[in-house]
């Protein structure tokens, strides 16, 4: 099965598909410091190697003094970055862990009147802003592109407002440059790294027909993916067989990641980004290098923070928008990695499990415990909006909502599941 890996485990979470309304705040209680949040890895399926926990990891990149870890502060309650005008304030990566906000969860916990309520996470890992010549330690140097290799994805914050009192590393707010200098310093990385790598596959002589099989396949992507770095293009722009990618997932490519692009405006433009000229830069050059892009006020988040919950909204529709950029950042996020949500729900505990999209009902059993995909018999099954009219599992079955599903069933958006399975 062919999968997106940051290296060898993917770490994921639940899916934000519907629109949420007020993401931070209708479910604020997903926030509050006694929520569960953990990250278990599971067998992602049989015939796969990668894992999967409830967790995506992603890294938060960027120039210094674009907002990155005034970002990071904000969206990560525990956060303790030090967002400070200096170049390189982060010396260790800060990592923080929130819950991922979902309407839908807490909807099925108050029908099933569940003892706990368990969101999925999302953990966010802040890297010291980075300059030209990273790749070769200049600032804080390659240490700190080491820290994104175990990441799943690489939002890439990127200064879109003017301020005077905040200095630019370079001087001025240019979009477009910050972009290239941050794209080529992982390309230099990279291809620093596969240029050892080559070189170490050349010396080596494999034992068997399979290990050899296994080399040439990696020579193979090695040398496409070369070629394509020197052109300047990220890894992730190769065309390579299963074969070849699975033979250099080992080597945790940073240009391999899917990226987003997090524009970071004044206040003033959040209601209405299209009207600033350095958010046209940045979405033009997202489409260019096929990424994702989220418009975002990091200096915003930072009040939200600091607000009362209930003031929040309020203060959000003052400013002309309808809910904070973590949402749109957690979506944006989980739309480049193709990832889906379902549901368990009980007395005892209404949760959100999370899978790749085109897994079958064993594989997403397999995610809550790997007996329940190697004894799988059925998934009684209902669509969340279903369930929800029907107000319970039992009601469900009664109106004939529930569905038994088999091996070769692809799990849903939404699905509410209950598992049958023999060990």
């Amino acid at each position: 099965m062919a999968t997106r890996a940051a290296c060898n485990h993917l770490h994921l979470f639940p899916s934000l598909v519907h629109p949420l309304k007020s993401t931070l705040f209708t479910n604020h209680t997903l926030f509050t410091s006694n929520s569960p949040l953990y990250s278990i890895h599971r067998n992602f399926s049989s015939s796969s190697s990668s894992k999967i926990s409830m967790s995506l990891k992603a890294g938060i990149v960027g120039l210094p003094n674009v907002g990155k870890s005034t970002l990071f502060n904000a969206v990560v309650e525990n956060g303790k970055a030090q967002a400070a005008n200096f170049p390189f304030c982060t010396i260790e990566p800060n990592v923080g862990i929130v819950a991922v906000p979902d309407h839908r969860l807490n909807v099925l916990s108050e029908l099933t009147k569940s003892q706990r309520t368990v969101p999925a996470s999302i953990e966010f890992v802040d890297i010291a802003g980075l300059v030209k010549g990273a790749s070769q330690g200049e600032g804080l140097g390659n240490k700190f592109l080491q820290h994104i290799r175990e990441v799943d994805s690489i939002l890439q914050v990127v200064r879109c407002f003017d301020d005077n009192d905040i200095i630019h590393v370079n001087g001025k707010v240019d979009p477009k440059s910050d972009i290239d200098v941050i794209n080529l310093e992982l390309v230099f990385t990279d291809l620093d790294q596969i240029e050892k790598r080559i070189e170490k596959l050349k010396k080596s002589k494999a034992k068997d027909s399979q290990s050899k099989v296994k080399e040439e396949a990696e020579k193979s992507a090695l040398e496409k993916i070369r070629g394509a770095l020197l052109d300047g293009k990220p890894a992730r722009s190769v065309t390579l067989t299963d074969y070849e990618r699975d033979a250099v997932k080992h080597l945790c490519l940073l240009t391999m990641k899917p990226v987003t692009y997090v524009a970071n405006v004044a206040e003033s433009d959040l209601a209405d980004p299209s009207n600033n000229d350095y958010v046209k830069e940045v979405t033009d050059a997202a489409s260019q290098l096929q990424s994702g892009i989220v418009t975002v006020s990091a200096q915003v988040e930072a009040e939200l923070s600091e607000l009362p919950i209930e003031e929040r909204q309020e203060y959000l529709k003052s400013l002309g928008v309808s809910e904070s950029g973590l949402g749109n950042l957690i979506r944006a996020t989980y739309g480049l990695l193709g990832l889906r949500t379902y549901f368990t729900a009980g007395e005892k505990e209404t949760r959100a499990w999370t899978i790749l999209a085109g897994m079958t009902a064993p594989q997403a059993a397999g995610v809550i415990h790997s007996d329940f995909e190697k004894g799988f018999i059925r998934a009684e099954t209902v669509a969340y909006d279903d369930f929800v009219a029907a107000g319970s599992l039992a009601s469900a079955r009664e109106k004939g909502l529930l569905r038994s599903e088999g091996k070769d069933y692809i799990v849903q958006e939404g699905d509410v599941m209950l598992f049958r399975f023999n060990v």
